[in-house]
């Protein structure tokens, strides 16, 4: 029983410094409460970045990217490396692209369809392959 009360002593002090050393060198930890709208501006951030992802690793933009001489991996870790703003900056630009491409060659296209019709109802005389039926 001597024994081990002498070893007691010396124990408990061992573990009160041990204690005490870890309180030095662990920060302590804060709590906050996290607003809704940095919530919904991360949840936002993730999505943009996955439709980015999304678009990159089309095959037919790989191809592009490639045939255009760059790595599709560097452009998948500078998307990565964007912040949260230019992320949205960039896909809501992906957004605003025309998707059929020039909006001229539409608009010629069906200025020539319209010009086609009236051409063959005998209004205009403009395309000399119509036939009349005069």
């Amino acid at each position: 029983m001597k024994i081990s009360r002498r070893l007691t002593k010396p124990v408990s002090h061992l573990v009160v410094l041990s204690l005490l050393a870890l309180n030095l060198y662990l920060p302590a930890a804060h709590a906050g409460i996290i607003g809704t709208e940095a919530v919904i501006n991360t949840a936002q951030a993730q999505q943009y970045r996955e439709r980015l992802h999304d678009a990159l690793n089309r095959d037919d933009v790989k191809a592009q990217l490639l045939a255009r001489g760059v790595d599709p991996a560097q452009v998948q870790a500078r998307v990565d490396s964007l912040t949260d703003q230019e992320t949205q900056t960039l896909a809501t630009h992906m957004d605003q692209l025309p998707a059929g491409g020039d909006g001229l060659v539409s608009a010629l296209v069906f200025i020539f369809i319209v010009l086609l019709i009236t051409d063959l109802l005998g209004l205009t005389n403009i395309f000399p392959f119509v036939k009349h039926n005069r």
